[in-house]
């Protein structure tokens, strides 16, 4: 069986933000992205939802891995009372989800997932961030930079999305996407070293 780290860890996600981090933490690793069913049942909670969906990825993607080999997938949502806000359907549909977080503070949720051919391992990782009152002056300026449309929630906290924010509760990368510190402890709970330690 190889080490753990002879071979690269699979990135089950074309986001750019998550390959960012991972490159950052001087992961060794590919990007093959999962091709799954994304829709859960509606009576699941936004935490549930998220550790469900990365679950799905991880599996769908360690089917096809190497042995020994360890794949990564992480599902992200912004939840406010409750609703789940995934990434905006279209311009319209951006405008409500800012409009419905401004002044308000709203969950991510991030479902991280890591796994071999043999152990599986899912965790869900929360952060609070809160909205500054946005007008729709402000509003209709953001979305003009095309940021919006491709993040859950209509916002990119690590771009203009920032001075959006008046405050934050927990793990910044998790509102980026990936929660660095839970992946940092469950790399090592495989036995992966990660910079040399």
């Amino acid at each position: 069986m190889a080490e753990p780290n002879a071979l690269p860890v699979i990135l089950a996600s074309k986001s750019p933000r998550r390959s960012e981090l991972l490159t950052r933490m001087g992961v060794d690793f590919v990007v093959a992205p999962a091709d799954v069913d994304e829709s859960v049942d509606a009576a699941l909670t936004p935490a549930e939802a998220v550790a469900e969906i990365s679950a799905r990825k991880a599996q769908a993607v360690c089917a096809a891995a190497q042995t020994g080999q360890i794949v990564i997938a992480c599902d992200t949502v912004v939840a406010l009372d409750g609703k789940i806000f995934g990434k905006p359907t279209d311009r319209a549909d951006a405008a409500a989800m800012l409009r419905a977080l401004s002044g308000r503070t709203h969950e991510v949720f991030s479902g991280l997932t890591v796994c071999t051919a043999t152990h599986t391992e899912t965790v869900c990782e929360r952060t609070a961030v809160k909205f500054r009152e946005l007008d729709d002056r402000e509003i209709e300026a953001y979305l003009q930079t095309g940021e919006p449309f491709d993040k859950a929630g209509a916002y990119g906290i690590q771009g203009v999305g920032a001075l959006l924010i008046s405050a934050i509760d927990g793990d910044y990368y998790n509102v980026m996407g990936l929660p660095v510190c839970r992946l940092l402890a469950l790399l090592r709970a495989f036995g992966m070293q990660v910079f040399g330690i």
